[in-house]
């Protein structure tokens, strides 16, 4: 890399710019552009600055194309002018490192130039998440992510260790004084999500299990139990996906360790066989019945004399006599064999993924001898050993900071019960992905507190519209979050929510595949897709499910025989909104306190797009999609819009490789005219659906001069979801369906 201030200096009389390297060296200052809202500042005392990946800048792939940079010499005092699609960068070459004296980035937001120096003093940011809930009763300050009204955010990435061939060691830090990352956006917040993306790797697609139905619960379940709670989801006409099995798997007989909470037995890796004899046959069970088997792992301890596999262990890893080794994750050897021997065997036999449930920081807050906490780096080896077999990696476990969104799904951990900490979740949930934490498993209904079967019907509205719907709740006879359990109003009103996240898998995971292509959250603020409203801002409270929902999820208890509790909600845009439940239409710009009985909640669909969906099934997230179910709203006026439907197998790495599938789903408004076209489909992968019928529901309109390519077609009345169909026999997903009508 030649040195650009001393190559720059004969130039100075020029008076027009051109493109310069990147990244670009002046002295011991290097300045590199990641994208066009996304600087990196380094100084080193003696000139040699930092390639290697850290957790935070894990991609150091992407620098932004020399041809959008220009430079331009101001004078022969050092002084240039650097510019982006985004920025104007005024920079000093003096020789010290980048600071308020000889750095000036200015940035457009709200229409006025606003000037950026690296001296961080961030006042209106719009929130991140938080590691935990463990022990939360109320609303507590969120961490900070990379969006503010403020138009920028600078993280300080200089004391993070970098990892030298893919293990982490430390980084010379005498010598590398700075490595700043400034975010700098102004009103662009997609433009600063993909700027995290971009240093520091999109989140990956996870399997899609993970976004389905989930049991989970603090309690010592026999087999014979753990299949009856599979068959009550059945026999109740309620969803599930995954089960959980929480601490009462494995034996409780440890004698020796550090433990945890005043226990040595949370931690372990042999099958309690009083409880579940034939651990193989009872995930065969489970897997036959078409549902997914995770396991509980509090790893702190490691592998002890008590578990069945120890002695092999402890040779592998070089223990002596009568020596237990600690649980050592700045080791790799002791890692490859941690794996080896508490992992593997169970996997074998079937168990598909881990809760890593990870709770001992008060001891060992950070990796020994390293600046990485413990959890970001368990959290990093977790998610790679579990890429296994061509598998997509699944990661389980509480959140851990900058880069953690590469290791998808985050447990938010044991929140109270109560109405409090619901509405936070909801303002959580909405403000997570600000800071890359996409996708949170809640513990639906409060991990502790009084049985309120009222607010577990709320929570579970809540969790059918985030990632993941996950009930949980501690080792208490009084709590269990079956959801048929808690009375019949409640147990109705549960089940039509259960049925409805059912039914809009394809929605979620086609925008799960947005989330991972464009890194804007699936649970959103409305600022991001609504910045330009000074309402975007004022209720935390309400959330965009993707591009066509919209959530305001009920966080207060009712009244009277159906619990009506309203929620303030604000319609944005020049959009027509219609609810998912009534089909009522509500006009953007309006704000209105929206009341609602215990089934229902404020859920509106945006109109003039398609939303797909697919009939009821106890299995969702494995179903195959023989019948692509659409709900089309009017639009307020006049539209052209399309929604891309996302397919794939549902597990495996093959989308990296190009093997996945995607439907156009087009819809165009003119005058009185509609007409909703599927495209054929794009690309593929193994076991792919061949042909596929239509279901098209056409709410809040009369339709008439129905024709499907051409020919005229019945209609017909679809009585659950209240609203006339047009039904499209099974036809191959290559051939093009157009449906027009008049509304």
């Amino acid at each position: 890399m030649k040195r650009l201030a001393t190559f720059l200096l004969g130039c100075a009389a020029m008076a027009c710019g051109w493109a310069a390297d990147n990244p670009m060296v002046f002295g011991n200052n290097r300045l590199s552009i990641v994208t066009p809202t996304l600087l990196r500042l380094e100084y080193s005392t003696d000139g040699t600055f930092v390639d290697e990946p850290t957790l935070f800048a894990y991609d150091r792939s992407n620098l932004l194309d020399t041809a959008q940079i220009t430079i331009t010499p101001l004078d022969e005092a050092g002084w240039y002018e650097i510019t982006t699609p985004a920025l104007r960068i005024r920079y000093h070459a003096d020789g010290f490192p980048f600071s308020t004296s000889n750095l000036a980035v200015y940035y457009t937001l709200d229409g006025k130039e606003k000037k950026f120096t690296n001296r961080f003093l961030p006042k209106n940011n719009l929130g991140g998440p938080i590691e935990t809930l463990d022990r939360v009763t109320k609303e507590i300050p969120m961490n900070d992510g990379i969006l503010s009204r403020d138009g920028w955010y600078m993280i300080d990435d200089g004391r993070s260790d970098i990892l030298v061939d893919g293990w982490i060691a430390p980084r010379d830090t005498k010598t590398h004084i700075q490595d700043q990352y400034c975010f700098i956006y102004g009103n662009d917040y997609r433009a600063a999500l993909a700027s995290l993306g971009a240093i520091s790797g999109k989140v990956p697609m996870t399997r899609k299990y993970i976004h389905g139905v989930w049991y989970c619960r603090y309690w010592d379940y026999t087999a014979d139990e753990f299949l009856d709670i599979i068959k009550g989801y059945d026999d109740n006409d309620f969803p599930i996906d995954n089960l959980v099995m929480d601490m009462g798997w494995h034996t409780n007989d440890a004698t020796v360790g550090t433990g945890h909470n005043a226990h040595l037995n949370w931690n372990g890796y042999t099958w309690n066989k009083a409880l579940i004899p034939d651990p193989e046959a009872l995930v065969k069970a489970v897997h036959d019945q078409g549902i997914t088997v995770s396991l509980n792992d509090h790893p702190h301890d490691g592998i002890r004399p008590h578990e069945w596999n120890y002695a092999e262990f402890a040779k592998a890893v070089g223990a002596k006599d009568g020596e237990v080794p600690l649980f050592d994750l700045s080791d790799s050897t002791y890692m490859k064999h941690f794996f080896e021997y508490a992992h593997a065997p169970h996997e074998k036999m079937g168990v598909d993924f881990w809760w890593l449930d990870w709770q001992q920081n008060y001891l060992y807050p950070y990796v020994w001898g390293t600046n990485t906490t413990s959890l970001s780096w368990v959290n990093e080896l977790y998610y790679r050993d579990s890429k296994k077999n061509g598998r997509r990696g699944a990661g389980y476990s509480r959140w851990a900071g900058w880069g953690d969104h590469r290791h998808p799904i985050q447990f938010s951990g044991d929140a109270q019960a109560n109405w409090e900490i619901l509405a936070f979740e909801v303002k959580l949930t909405a403000g997570s992905g600000n800071g890359g934490c996409y996708y949170w498993a809640h513990d639906i209904g409060g991990f502790r507190g009084k049985p309120n079967p009222e607010l577990t019907t709320r929570w579970t509205q809540f969790g059918a519209l985030s990632a993941a719907l996950r009930v949980h709740s501690t080792k208490d006879a009084k709590l269990d979050r079956r959801p048929w359990i808690s009375g019949d109003a409640e147990t109705k009103a549960m089940r039509r929510m259960y049925h409805m996240r059912s039914e809009l898998m394809p929605y979620i995971y086609s925008s799960v595949w947005q989330v991972h292509n464009t890194m804007v959250p699936l649970n959103r603020g409305m600022y991001i897709d609504y910045g330009a409203s000074p309402e975007a801002f004022d209720n935390p409270q309400q959330y965009m499910f993707g591009d066509i929902i919209l959530a305001a999820p009920i966080t207060s208890p009712g009244e009277g025989p159906d619990k009506v509790a309203a929620q303030k909600v604000w319609f944005p845009g020049n959009e027509a909104w219609y609810d998912f439940f009534t089909h009522e239409r509500h006009q953007g710009g309006d704000t209105k306190n929206i009341s609602k009985p215990l089934d229902e909640f404020p859920m509106y669909v945006k109109g003039g797009m398609v939303l797909p969906m697919q009939p009821y099934t106890p299995r969702p997230a494995t179903a195959a999609l023989n019948t692509l179910v659409m709900r089309v709203y009017p639009a307020a006026g006049d539209v052209d819009t399309s929604f891309e439907l996302y397919e794939d197998d549902g597990i495996s790495l093959d989308y990296t490789e190009g093997k996945y599938a995607t439907t156009a789903l087009d819809y165009t408004q003119a005058g009185n005219r509609a007409v909703v076209t599927v495209r054929p489909v794009k690309g593929g992968y193994d076991n792919m659906v061949k042909t596929r019928a239509y279901r098209l529901q056409v709410p809040g309109v009369d339709p008439a001069n129905v024709k499907v390519n051409g020919r005229k077609a019945k209609i017909e009345r679809d009585e659950k979801a209240g609203c006339p169909v047009i039904v499209v026999p099974a036809t191959s997903v290559n051939k093009e369906i157009k449906i027009e009508y008049t509304i």
